[in-house]
């Protein structure tokens, strides 16, 4: 068995439909509360101008990490970052094979930029002014797994905190049809390897092994883990918004899982 990975949380950014952020999400898997309407994702960090032309994808991530650096209290400049996706911009890159295929002279220069994976990075560590690493990951359907694990090491590893924003939208398209993306999600974290002014501790520990998400119980909350590999962080959210000790586990690659267990400090 590998040595376990300790990370405190410092920090939570959230956004799925019914949930704009990660209090409201916390009400409704905690309190009971319904879900309501989700407004369009707020990405404050990126200059107006940015804002109109970014993809939904980009406002999604960029979202999301706000949120998650604003509650930490971290400076954003400072922060290395990890960005996972399993599949980036599945519009725009349905709009590039379309339009390759039928008409190449009118692609859109402005749809080519947005297309690259790492664009949620571009325009967040460009909007920061961050010059700490940053890494793009592409992790199929585990692809939240294969973020939380990167970013788990790199803050254990580099004994400094780290930034993880996981997010996936609809698919459309042929691709969307090959892929289980239904609905848009994102969440980030922002991990430490120390627990000054946090409550919260993961142990991460990579196992052989893949296994399936048990349900919870409540059809919101089974419905949006299932929307897309980013949502697959449902759970784990879940059990940090009820603020209680657990354990599960979370699928990070095929053949292998991490078994998490939640401390929280008393």
């Amino acid at each position: 068995m590998s040595p376990a990975l300790s990370v405190w949380i410092g920090g939570i950014g959230l956004w799925a439909p019914g949930a704009s952020d990660w209090h409201a999400f916390r009400d409704i898997a905690a309190a009971g509360a319904a879900p309501g309407e989700s407004a369009r994702p707020l990405a404050e960090v990126l200059p107006p101008n940015e804002r109109r032309r970014a993809p939904e994808s980009v406002l999604l991530a960029a979202a999301v990490a706000g949120q998650a650096v604003r509650m930490s209290g971290r400076d954003a400049a400072t922060l290395p970052c990890v960005f996972a996706s399993a599949h980036g911009d599945q519009v725009i890159t349905d709009y590039m094979c379309e339009t390759l295929a039928t008409a190449p002279r009118e692609l859109s220069p402005t749809k080519f930029h947005n297309s690259v994976h790492n664009a949620p990075a571009g325009y967040w560590t460009i909007a920061t002014g961050c010059h700490a690493a940053s890494s793009a990951v592409s992790g199929g359907e585990e692809a939240f797994g294969a973020g939380l694990l990167e970013a788990a090491t790199l803050a254990v590893a580099d004994d400094r905190d780290v930034l993880l924003a996981s997010y996936d939208i609809a698919g459309t398209g042929p691709l969307g049809s090959m892929t289980t993306t239904t609905g848009p999600f994102a969440v980030a974290l922002v991990l430490s390897p120390r627990a000054e002014g946090a409550a919260v501790r993961l142990d991460i520990t990579p196992e052989r092994g893949n296994s399936g998400s048990d349900p919870m119980g409540d059809a919101w909350l089974d419905g949006l883990s299932a929307s897309n590999p980013s949502a697959r962080a449902v759970p784990l959210m879940r059990a940090l918004a009820l603020m209680k000790p657990a354990a599960l586990r979370l699928p990070a690659a095929r053949g292998l899982d991490l078994h998490i267990d939640i401390g929280v400090a008393a």
